[in-house]
């Protein structure tokens, strides 16, 4: 066995075996999120490619972003088949992948599975992220209007002329953030070309003079779940951002609910979202609505 192997590029047929392998991990862990058909998830796009193959068959998977977070540290992920694991193989990409990298990389862990934990402290790696997946479950049909601040209103995003303020409100709102603080307009432009944008999912909390103070951006896919097909979709609330100097009087709770009851009108009946475990403010706001701990990712460092 040669051992895995880096890739700048990957060919059509390393696409499509990369697909394939992708597909049977979602089928048995529920993640990653990726269609049949169409471009891959923008996290397996760029950077670097680490393959490892057994008997011309595409067994293990890892992708370095090398353009980093927003605070600089390359980021990696990486996926063995299910059939091959408990082999080595997870081992085996992991020690490559640490040895290419820089020494500050951060590593994903979806999921937090026992034995991703267990290879992380073999390696010597620490627990240096955890980001909390949310669901509610049901989502009430009959949610109360949102509440928005004197002089504030909702209305949807308007591509082609909104992405500006938008981008400028999340960077404030985000700055902390490694990875949603760095959005540009390019990005969101380029996540507007996505078959699942819906500019009416879109909404933008705005004072008088039509300023954005506020934003949520919701999203409908086929399902989130290993359990789950596409005849069972998930809301999720994709981004809920406020500027610093609007928060405080409830606009973020009325942005919540507004994003909540278009998911509703739309037919869903389950929602998820991601927040960091160490936001306890904002995960004590979800609880109240009804959101309750799903499972977690968990990021690793040396």
């Amino acid at each position: 066995m040669a051992g895995p192997v880096w890739r700048t590029e990957l060919t059509e047929a390393d696409l499509a075996e990369l697909r394939e392998l992708l597909l049977a991990v979602r089928q048995r862990d529920g993640r990653p999120e990726v269609a049949a058909q169409g471009p891959l998830p923008r996290e397996f796009r760029g950077g670097e490619h680490l393959l490892d193959r057994a008997d011309g068959r595409l067994i293990g998977y890892a992708h370095l972003d090398t353009s980093g977070d927003a605070f600089g540290r390359q980021v990696a992920e990486l996926y063995v088949r299910p059939a091959n694991r408990r082999r080595g193989v997870g081992a085996r990409l992991a020690a490559a992948l640490l040895d290419h990298a820089p020494d500050d990389v951060r590593v994903w862990a979806h999921g937090d599975h026992p034995a991703a934990a267990a290879l992380a402290g073999r390696l010597g790696l620490r627990r240096a992220r955890e980001l909390h997946r949310m669901l509610l479950d049901p989502l009430p049909a009959d949610l109360p209007a949102p509440k928005t601040p004197d002089g504030v209103t909702l209305r949807a995003f308007v591509p082609g002329r909104d992405e500006p303020a938008v981008v400028a409100v999340n960077g404030r709102a985000f700055d902390w953030h490694p990875e949603q603080g760095a959005l540009s307009v390019g990005e969101l432009l380029a996540t507007e070309a996505e078959p699942w944008f819906d500019p009416n999912g879109f909404l933008l909390a705005v004072d008088a003079a039509d300023r954005v103070l506020g934003f949520h951006w919701t999203k409908i896919h086929p399902g989130a779940g290993p359990n789950e097909t596409p005849r069972d979709p998930v809301g999720e609330v994709y981004v809920l951002g406020v500027d610093p100097h609007a928060q405080g009087g409830g606009l973020g709770r009325a942005l919540t609910i507004a994003g909540l009851r278009y998911l509703a009108e739309r037919g869903l009946r389950r929602v998820i979202l991601y927040v960091e475990g160490d936001n306890r403010p904002a995960i004590a706001v979800y609880s109240k609505i009804g959101f309750n701990l799903w499972d977690m990712d968990v990021q690793y460092a040396r």
